[in-house]
């Protein structure tokens, strides 16, 4: 029953900063990859960034320079630090984690919007 919880979405206005976290419960013995990714209405899930389980990381350009994800494998969290926010970047952003034999498990989303 493994389950992602998330939290940190809400409001801001251009130019603000927001983190979200992704907490993973449940009976996982390995994590590998773990990912943050968003979805805007009308528009394809996109893949926002993505950290190993050593830390090594890669990002969407639309968000280079601007955002941050962060693991702590001892918590089994994630973490999205986002900077400079856009009203471009308005979506719902869902966690996703990779056991180390390669299931995955999505969190439920959660709402960002950037608006003045």
């Amino acid at each position: 029953q493994v389950q992602l919880v998330e939290s940190g979405g809400g409001l801001v206005q251009p130019g603000g900063s927001l983190r979200l976290s992704c907490a993973v419960s449940g009976s996982i013995f390995s994590i590998g990859p773990m990912y943050w990714y968003r979805q805007a209405p009308g528009k394809q899930r996109e893949l926002v960034a993505d950290v190993t389980r050593g830390g090594s990381t890669n990002y969407a350009d639309s968000v280079k320079g601007r955002f941050t994800i962060s693991r702590d494998n001892a918590k089994k969290m994630v973490y999205l630090q986002m900077n400079s926010l856009k009203p471009e970047d308005t979506a719902v952003y869902y966690c996703k984690v990779t056991t180390g034999w390669g299931t995955d498990y999505w969190g439920q989303g959660t709402q960002v919007t950037v608006s003045s």
